[in-house]
């Protein structure tokens, strides 16, 4: 069984898919999804779908729903709802739990492509990496669960998937930097200050790559652009390590300039760190 969360939400085999149309239900499938392979308490269930006012048949409502998933799980994989209630979609007695144990799952498919990536990119072999972190960002196929409701865990999730897509995001256009390629991440990256306005590292990151592509004066603006938008919306100023960048810009530093000199340089600019907006 095929599982897919990054993106509108596919469970099912074969092009058969065993996601219903309606909300909860919907709702109800895609947590377990989510946590695939482990078991999701009744309680929680009942939280995601009702949060804090739970309805007095709200046990019993989770239990046609299970009914209710197991009958197309049945249908999409070809089996007895008896056999999916025994190796599919199974019930512990105190929770219910999905079945990862064969297909694919592409947030899990995800995290291993980004693990070899960020493994490759910290021993220098760039290449490596920018094709691994690729082949990583090629699983999302949109936002996280985009035509599910979601309630607070289901929330929490897609904020979660969210911030490691990003992470490799950055790590990718690091390791494609670092390969000389920065021409040809202007553009990308150009977006993605527009979207995300008081992130500092793709802020940098531009500004490293319009440098390098001699436009000194667009690195420049783009500094200009995230101190005002920090000053108007936090009222903050911005963080020294992007002053450093600045800085170099206007040294004309050859460490911005040299694709083997800048590598340290730009590991320290992609570090953790602050904000992201």
């Amino acid at each position: 069984m095929d599982i897919g969360i990054l993106g509108p939400l596919v469970v099912g085999a074969s092009d058969r898919d065993a996601a219903p149309s309606a909300p909860k239900p919907r709702q109800l499938l895609a947590l377990l999804a989510v946590r695939a392979g482990r078991v999701v308490p009744v309680d929680l269930l009942v939280e995601e779908l009702w949060e804090s006012s739970p309805p007095p048949s709200a046990l019993t409502t989770v239990q046609t729903y299970i009914v209710l998933l197991r009958r197309l799980l049945a249908k999409c994989l070809r089996v007895s709802s008896a056999a999916v209630a025994q190796e599919v979609l199974t019930y512990t007695g105190w929770g219910y739990q999905l079945s990862a144990d064969e297909g694919t799952h592409d947030a899990t498919d995800f995290a291993r492509h980004a693990a070899l990536g960020r493994r490759a990119l910290a021993e220098g072999d760039n290449g490596r990496a920018s094709a691994a972190l690729r082949e990583a960002l090629a699983r999302w196929r949109g936002p996280a669960l985009v035509d599910v409701r979601t309630g607070p865990h289901l929330l929490a999730h897609q904020v979660s998937l969210e911030e490691q897509r990003m992470g490799t995001v950055e790590q990718r256009i690091e390791a494609d930097l670092r390969l000389g390629r920065h021409h040809e991440v202007i553009g990308e990256l150009s977006g993605l200050v527009v979207q995300h306005p008081l992130h500092e590292n793709i802020h940098s990151l531009l500004m490293v790559a319009l440098y390098r592509s001699g436009r000194p004066g667009q690195a420049l603006a783009t500094f200009q652009q995230l101190h005002q938008n920090l000053r108007d919306e936090l009222g903050m100023e911005p963080s020294p390590r992007i002053r450093t960048v600045q800085q170099g810009i206007l040294r004309r530093d050859s460490s911005l300039e040299a694709v083997e000199e800048s590598k340290l340089f730009l590991q320290q600019l992609t570090a953790p760190s602050r904000p992201a907006g």
